[in-house]
């Protein structure tokens, strides 16, 4: 799912918590109970496709 942070938030990585979310860039993050739930609190909105960046890749 392509997510980023809310305004004025930088939400930890699951699997690497010295790196975040911005709401700068989007991001494809898998559906996992940390990012549902990141998102149900509103610390992660939902965003659009283009331009999001994989960190479920091999970058």
């Amino acid at each position: 799912m392509i997510v980023k942070a809310a305004f004025g938030l930088k939400v930890p990585k699951e699997d690497k918590p010295r790196e975040y979310i911005t709401e700068d860039v989007a991001v494809d993050v898998p559906e996992t109970a940390y990012y549902l739930r990141r998102l149900a609190e509103g610390d992660l909105l939902p965003a659009k496709k283009a331009g999001a960046k994989s960190t479920t890749g091999g970058e």
